[in-house]
C-alpha cells in the first residue's frame, strides 16, 4: 500500500501572491515545509501538485530541486489535479496538504494516516473537530475515494476544493474518522495567508531555532503560549473558507 503526500501549491494566491516561495529562515517557505514532511514515518513519497500555468514554473522547478515528484494540472480543477498526481505516483493512500503550512508536524500527519488505516473508513482528518492550530491540517483518504469524488463532483466549488464534495455535498456517502488533541489549541493560526501570518511564522522559526532544530508541535505551542506578543501578531486574521 503506497502512501503519498500530495502538496497543492500555486503562485497566484488571492490574499498573498507568491507566498509559497517567500523567504522563511533563508529558504523558500515551500522548501521548509517539504523538509518537515520528509520526517514523516507513515508515507512513502512526496508529490507537488501545481498548475500548468507559466506563473507556476518556479514552483515546479523548486519541486524538482527538492527531489519530489511534480505533477502539473488545471489551476481551478484541483480535484482533477489531485487525481492526476495520485495516478502518476501510483498512490493507494493520498494525504492532502496545502503549501501554506510551514509548521506542519510529521507526528500528527502519521497519526492521521494511522487513524485512516486502523479501522474501516474512507477518510480521516484532524480538522473535522478542530483542536489543532490551523496550519497543521491533514486529510488522508484511500485513492478509490479520490476517484469517486472526481467522478461524482460537478460543482465549481467541489472541483476547486478537493474534499468539498465529501464534506459539504454528499457526506453520507463516506465514512469519516477524526483525530483530536487532548488540549484545544484551535485558536492558534499557523497557516500563511497574509503578511501578518508570515510574520508570525518567521518569528516562530527564529525563536524556536528552526530549521536547525526540529521544533515539534508541543514545543511550538508552549513557545507561542508563553508570548502574548506572538499570539497577537495574526490574531485578527480571519480564515477565507469555502
Amino acid at each position: 500500500m503506497k502512501r503519498v503526500v500530495i502538496i497543492q501549491a500555486r503562485m497566484t494566491s488571492t490574499r498573498l501572491p507568491g507566498k509559497v516561495l517567500r523567504d522563511l529562515a533563508g529558504r523558500p517557505m515551500l522548501a521548509q515545509q517539504i523538509a518537515r514532511l520528509r520526517r514523516c514515518q507513515a508515507i512513502d513519497a512526496l508529490c507537488l501538485a501545481t498548475t500548468i500555468n507559466a506563473t507556476d514554473d518556479p514552483v515546479a522547478a523548486l519541486g524538482a530541486e527538492e527531489g519530489v515528484t511534480v505533477h502539473r494540472g488545471d489551476e481551478h480543477d484541483v480535484l482533477a489535479r489531485y487525481l492526476g498526481a495520485a495516478a502518476q505516483c501510483q498512490a493507494d493512500v493520498v494525504v492532502r496538504i496545502t503549501a501554506d503550512c510551514p509548521l506542519i508536524d510529521p507526528a500528527i500527519l502519521d497519526a492521521v494516516v494511522a487513524t485512516l488505516l486502523a479501522t474501516p473508513c474512507d477518510y480521516a482528518s484532524n480538522t473535522l473537530t478542530r483542536t489543532y492550530p490551523r496550519g497543521l491540517d491533514v486529510e488522508a483518504f484511500h485513492v478509490d475515494v479520490l476517484r469517486r469524488m472526481a467522478r461524482l463532483a460537478t460543482s465549481p466549488m467541489a472541483r476547486e476544493h478537493v474534499t468539498y464534495f465529501l464534506h459539504r455535498e454528499r457526506p453520507e456517502l463516506f465514512l469519516h474518522r477524526e483525530l483530536t488533541d487532548t488540549t484545544d489549541n484551535s485558536d492558534l493560526r499557523w497557516t500563511v495567508d497574509t503578511e501578518d501570518d508570515l510574520a508570525l511564522v518567521r518569528r516562530i522559526y527564529q525563536e524556536a531555532g528552526l530549521p536547525d532544530r526540529f521544533g515539534a508541535y508541543p514545543d511550538l505551542v508552549a513557545l507561542v503560549r508563553r508570548s502574548k506578543e506572538l499570539s497577537a501578531l495574526n490574531a485578527h486574521v480571519r480564515q477565507a473558507t469555502p
